[in-house]
């Protein structure tokens, strides 16, 4: 089937079989392609943070087809990363050098990073995904907010994590030494109890 939409341009086909799928579509007869993003992101200034995206789409993905594109709405609408069976990066603006491909398109993911984030940075950040025949769905959208220090749930996650972590480690050095100290007490009970059974075979020399 021929694609509907022509990516970017969103220019629309008049073929019967187009017009059809759109009325299967809005009658949710059929599934279209579904984005997935991570919806509020916080990241402190200077650092890198993730921007998950990814999709669902209702045809077999096809690495030759797929297209990805990320948007920037302060930038009226500018795009900033596009694949196209390779990553293409910003030459230049504000985003250059700033964003990485860090997606998998054979695993659904079309996620990218941006390194040391600044504050015009803040911003909504849409994804968009297209695997002809699927072209059609709504776009993924993360609004970022760059603040200068982490805020206090962030922090609270960190420390949660951090001390998951330890008790974890302190749990599984407790199980250990526990099995050994079961292990060493099993062994002297054996080691008792085969001393213990010559003592009782003894005859007594005196007795007739």
């Amino acid at each position: 089937m021929r694609a509907c939409t022509r990516a970017h341009t969103h220019t629309h086909t008049h073929t019967p079989a187009c017009k059809l799928r759109r009325e299967l579509l809005l009658a949710g007869l059929i599934d279209g392609m579904r984005v997935y993003t991570s919806g509020d992101v916080e990241a402190v200034n200077g650092t890198d943070v993730r921007l998950k995206c990814t999709f669902d789409s209702s045809a077999k993905i096809n690495p030759e087809l797929v297209i990805v594109s990320w948007t920037f709405k302060p930038l009226s609408g500018g795009r900033i990363f596009h694949y196209q069976q390779k990553p293409y990066l910003p030459p230049d603006g504000i985003f250059k050098k700033r964003v990485h491909w860090a997606g998998d398109i054979m695993g659904s993911d079309a996620s990218i990073i941006l390194r040391e984030v600044k504050f015009i940075y803040n911003g909504t950040y849409t994804c968009q995904v297209t695997n002809p025949p699927d072209v059609h769905g709504p776009v993924g959208e993360i609004r970022l907010r760059v603040v200068k220090t982490a805020s206090f749930n962030e922090l609270l996650y960190l420390v949660l994590a951090i001390g998951g972590g330890i008790a974890a480690v302190v749990f599984c050095l407790i199980v250990i030494v526990s099995c050994r100290r079961c292990k060493r007490k099993h062994r002297q009970r054996q080691l008792e109890g085969d001393e213990e059974v010559p003592r009782k075979e003894r005859k007594d020399p005196t007795a007739w």
